[in-house]
């Protein structure tokens, strides 16, 4: 019986090096991809990757918290326009995605 737990120990031991090292992975998203390309379909279902991603990636921000600086290219790539242009003036949305 003695022989089992130990057996039971060192394989959680493994399993929380294992969900570690690809929440350290997870906190560098082009690491990640090339990590993840040599990872196994079944170990998706061995490990809670959604949790652990939503963990690396929460970021700081808060409700209520100022948006961070930031400069964009316009669409013609003639110009470039600053979020803190528009700070105190009208609300500013910013939409990521395609509407294809």
């Amino acid at each position: 019986m003695r022989k089992y737990g130990k057996f039971a120990a060192a394989l959680l031991v493994l399993y929380l090096a294992i969900s570690a090292a690809f929440l350290a992975v997870m906190h560098r998203p082009i690491l990640f991809g090339k990590v993840m390309r040599h990872v196994p379909d079944p170990v998706m279902m061995l490990f809670p990757f959604k949790h652990l991603w939503f963990l690396a990636r929460a970021g700081s921000l808060k409700v209520g918290h100022p948006a961070p600086g930031f400069n964009l290219s316009t669409a013609d790539q003639q110009s470039s326009v600053s979020l803190a242009a528009f700070r105190g003036q009208r609300p500013v949305v910013l939409v990521f995605g395609s509407y294809t």
